[in-house]
């Protein structure tokens, strides 16, 4: 009986102990799996931020890209104020700024107190310039000082370029004057008609579609393209008229003692003698036009720089209005 009584009470404290040991290891694979879940959730939250931060990274990269790209546009140019247009429009696709001004000369500057000022360092101890921008949000600072560096690049290209034509009188690939000699002259011719009282008409005369002239045939094309017509405009004018590349495809006349009706006269005969041509390159014969802008002294302006811009003006209506034409300022 005491046997029995052993043997059920035996059995029972094993029942018991059995069953501690599987609650227990119940118990440990339960923890076990809530830390998993949490573990799982925890590696899903780590990589739904890795993939916001990686698309993040991406867009920026693709950002900087683009605006690194834009070195390309502002180096097509190598007269300093066409690299700034080009810089100024590309900077209105990228930035929501209200005004942004190119400032040569450290004194402007005052002007414009309530702009934030990026300086435009060549060198160590050479200021280039000013950008000075109105309205800039503090989160687009950081593009636009990306966005500045690549107008610098432009700028300095045009620079050197203005610094080497400076060396000379002629342009070497047209063989007319040197920007800097023409407007000299310009200025010389100007004050001499203002102390004499005579007329004097100023061209701007330039070349149509000439970016499609260069970007199907190349550079080489090109630059024999303004040969060319810098010879024929030579060939059509006087002696005592003078010839300068302004810039780029910009090929600019001052007509000396011409009024409004012989300026006509003249820019005709300039504008009709390339229509006429062909122009020969390797196995290439190309038709070739130009549009001319025409200002006067004194009809239109007394000031070299007024002439200049009046005659560009004019220039801009004849492309909009057809090319292959001579517009006056009005």
């Amino acid at each position: 009986m005491f046997s029995i009584a052993l043997l059920l009470i035996i059995t029972l404290a094993l029942g018991l102990f059995w069953r501690a040991i599987f609650s227990a290891r119940l118990k440990r694979q339960k923890d076990d799996r809530t830390c998993l879940l949490k573990e799982l959730s925890r590696l899903g939250q780590l990589k739904e931020e890795l993939n916001s931060e990686n698309s993040l990274l991406n867009n920026k990269f693709d950002d900087t890209l683009t605006l690194y790209e834009m070195t390309k546009d502002v180096c097509k140019s190598l007269d300093e104020g066409k690299v700034f247009s080009i810089f100024s429009k590309n900077l209105k696709k990228h930035i929501g700024v209200g005004d942004c001004r190119y400032i040569k000369d450290s004194a402007d500057l005052i002007k414009y107190e309530n702009y934030t000022i990026f300086p435009l360092n060549l060198e160590e101890n050479q200021v280039a310039g000013y950008l000075a921008v109105d309205r800039i949000l503090d989160a687009d600072k950081e593009k636009f000082g990306i966005l500045a560096q690549q107008f610098l690049i432009g700028l300095r290209r045009a620079l050197f370029y203005q610094k080497v034509q400076g060396l000379t009188i002629t342009d070497m690939l047209t063989n007319v004057y040197c920007r800097r000699y023409f407007l000299e002259r310009f200025n010389e011719e100007l004050r001499r008609s203002k102390k004499n009282k005579l007329s004097l008409s100023f061209l701007m005369i330039d070349i149509d579609n000439f970016k499609q002239f260069n970007d199907r045939y190349g550079h080489l094309v090109g630059d024999a393209i303004l040969r060319q017509v810098s010879k024929t405009i030579r060939e059509a004018v006087r002696q005592i008229d003078f010839i300068g590349r302004y810039g780029g495809e910009e090929i600019s006349v001052v007509l000396a003692e011409t009024g409004r009706e012989q300026a006509n006269f003249a820019a005709e005969r300039i504008r009709q003698a390339i229509a006429l041509g062909v122009i020969k390159v390797y196995d290439e014969e190309l038709k070739v036009t130009v549009s001319i802008g025409v200002s006067t002294f004194p009809d239109n302006t007394t000031n070299m720089q007024n002439l200049i811009e009046m005659a560009d003006q004019a220039l801009y209506l004849a492309k909009e209005t057809g090319k292959n034409k001579v517009c006056f300022s009005p």
